[in-house]
């Protein structure tokens, strides 16, 4: 997404757009790459619990260590988490059709747009909304944690469109918080590009989170 040709702004979301482009380039890569080879797909289902364990501490790392790891270090652990991440995603492209994939993504790409943009140029203070979305995320993943041991159908769906919404909210919150350290670190270069990577995952995140539960509503599965 180019904000403006102008300034240094456009600049720093050109990064933060194009590590979110990487980062999901190499989530779908090794998912594909995963789903079509046996033995890989053999290893994720034995290594299942250990990669979402691996995905977790990497995020847990990020979070703790922002302000003390380099941006090569930020840089690597995004790729790393990307290509964990791929791993676990790699069961859509066997449960559903490559079509109602390719189609759920754009549609997903386009509601994840228009919330980034609402982020961008509101005037509103969106804060004290991200505080609620927050609380609203740990809901869902109790709710989900849950419906995991009932396994209620109509239960999922609520769970689903509930994200959906939590995760477009949190996008525009997530822009709006970028926007405001951009500016807060406009003359500091170094801690900029590792505020570059820490959003693209941020991003990547909400992204990838609203792409799930759209493919859970409107998916087509494979016979």
């Amino acid at each position: 997404m180019i904000i403006d040709s102008n300034n240094g702004m456009s600049k720093f979301f050109t990064k933060v757009y194009l590590w979110m482009f990487v980062g999901l380039l190499v989530s779908f890569g090794v998912a594909y790459y995963t789903s079509q080879s046996i033995s890989m797909i053999t290893f994720v289902s034995k290594s299942y619990l250990f990669i979402v364990l691996a995905e977790l501490l990497v995020v847990i790392f990020f979070s703790f260590l922002r302000k003390k790891v380099s941006p090569g270090v930020a840089m690597i652990l995004f790729i790393v988490y990307a290509a964990l991440s791929g791993l676990t995603l790699s069961s859509i492209f066997i449960v559903y059709k490559i079509g109602s994939i390719g189609m759920v993504f754009l549609s997903a790409a386009l509601m994840f747009g228009l919330l980034a943009l609402y982020g961008f140029i509101t005037k509103n203070d969106l804060s004290s909304f991200g505080k609620v979305l927050i609380f609203a995320l740990f809901a869902i993943i109790i709710m989900s944690l849950i419906n995991m041991f009932i396994g209620n159908s109509t239960f999922s769906i609520v769970i689903s469109v509930i994200s959906i919404l939590v995760f477009l909210g949190l996008t525009a919150w997530d822009m709006q918080a970028l926007k405001a350290m951009y500016n807060y670190y406009a003359s500091d270069e170094k801690e900029l590009n590792k505020v570059a990577i820490y959003g693209a995952l941020d991003l990547y995140l909400d992204f990838i989170n609203i792409f799930l539960q759209l493919l859970n509503l409107f998916g087509k599965r494979n016979d």
